[in-house]
């Protein structure tokens, strides 16, 4: 195979894009990981009194990342992701204002691969949301375990917050990032994150002055598996407890579908039944995160790495579904309003496929 060498008089500013982009991929495959053994090195020398200090400070601290989190203007409004949003480059839609009185959660489709299009839009500043949206605050959820790491979980409630779905239904919701097909670790998104446990959740959405906006990546892992160039299957026949959090806490529901989100990486073949994917869905069963096999482009050439292809993202936010508040929502208002919230996502991709690329015989497919 011939390998494409990325030109050496490419501009300035691309190549700072490209260095933006590089750091966002580490945070998902080894941040975590530094940021545990900086702890445990510091435990382990002269100065154990420090990660001693820390230590007290993260149990004090432990309920926060389920209580709002802790959240930075300053890191969610950094250069950085500017340089970020222009890789792609990406962009935020508004089609109706939003009463910043209210509180909204937000339905994200598709999960791609690493929610790039999640994470530029509502865990940064660098495509306007507070000026689009202005009272509003974006809490993109994110998986509980990776608030228990030290220092790292400090960083990541810096800027927007983050919610990921749950691993177990019982405890948390159903979305969650993928994970690095080399490291075996779940990705993480730097600046701005909550966990996605029932209780944060709940915590947001019952804000009784409203402002309060919670981005879930619906589809979860298993929707991850499939994210390719061309894919409009989503995972949401039995994605339904955000629907009954919503009911239970009157707020609104919000359908958003970031165009050129599955665009950005290809995946090795793992149609259902193969034996790859079987092996990913009993991994997925047994650790909580999906393992694609992912790949795109180098940081110096074109053929092959972990750097996102550059492909347009336009994130779409659609109007919202007025939501009666029910304290106890039955099975029956539950499957109704999951009904009409597909409709209203069916309904957002018809009317914008044509202006973002997409063919009139395109429709979304649920599963």
């Amino acid at each position: 195979m011939k390998i494409e060498f990325a030109p050496l008089n490419i501009p300035l500013r691309r190549r700072l894009q490209t260095v933006a982009v590089l750091q966002w991929i580490f945070s998902f495959l080894g941040l975590a990981q530094c940021c545990l053994a900086a702890f445990v090195l510091l435990a382990l020398s002269d100065w154990w009194m420090v990660a001693l200090l820390y230590a007290s400070w993260l149990w004090l601290d432990w309920d926060t990342p389920t209580s709002g989190g802790r959240r930075s203007h300053w890191v969610r409004s950094w250069s950085v992701w500017n340089y970020f949003r222009d890789y792609f480059p990406l962009k935020l839609i508004k089609t109706v204002d939003l009463h910043p009185e209210r509180n909204y959660i937000f339905g994200f489709h598709p999960h791609g691969v690493l929610v790039a299009g999640g994470f530029g839009n509502f865990c940064t500043e660098a495509t306007g949301f507070s000026r689009l949206f202005p009272g509003l605050k974006p809490h993109l959820l994110m998986l509980p375990f990776w608030f228990r790491v030290p220092i790292f979980r400090d960083y990541i409630m810096c800027g927007g917050t983050l919610v990921c779905p749950p691993v177990r239904p019982p405890v948390c919701l159903p979305v969650c990032p993928p994970v690095c097909p080399l490291l075996s670790i779940s990705p993480i998104c730097l600046s701005g994150l909550v966990s996605s446990c029932k209780s944060s959740l709940s915590y947001l959405v019952s804000h009784p002055k409203g402002g309060n906006v919670a981005v879930i990546a619906v589809g979860g892992a298993p929707e991850a598996l499939d994210a390719r160039p061309g894919a409009l299957t989503l995972q949401m026949r039995n994605r339904k407890g955000f629907i009954k959090l919503a009911l239970k806490h009157g707020a609104q529901l919000v359908p958003v579908f970031s165009f050129g989100e599955n665009e950005l990486f290809d995946q090795m073949a793992n149609p259902v039944g193969s034996s790859l994917r079987n092996l990913q869905n009993q991994l997925q069963s047994i650790m909580g995160v999906a393992f694609p096999l992912f790949h795109a482009r180098g940081v110096f050439q074109y053929n092959f790495g972990l750097m996102p292809y550059r492909k347009s993202i336009h994130t779409v936010v659609g109007r919202p579904i007025l939501v009666a508040q029910t304290p106890s929502p039955s099975r029956e208002d539950i499957e109704s309003l999951h009904e009409v919230y597909l409709q209203s996502l069916s309904d957002l991709f018809e009317q914008h496929k044509h202006t973002y690329g997409y063919s009139e015989d395109q429709h979304l497919t649920f599963i």
